[in-house]
């Protein structure tokens, strides 16, 4: 009966990890995904308006 013991903790850590994988991709998308990939899009121009305006006032 040891070895059920042994293989409990990691049976039930993968079924655990399993299920939060399951979650996170179908909460991918959804209605709010075009406003999400919105927001991150303007804040990489953003990231990147800030990298160029740095880079042209050194020189």
């Amino acid at each position: 009966m040891d070895y059920v013991s042994a293989l409990v903790p990691p049976v039930v850590m993968a079924v655990f990890f399993i299920g939060l994988i399951r979650v996170i991709v179908k909460t991918q998308g959804g209605a709010n995904k075009a406003k999400e990939d919105a927001a991150v899009d303007a804040a990489l121009a953003r990231a990147e308006s800030a990298r160029q305006g740095s880079a042209n006032s050194e020189a």
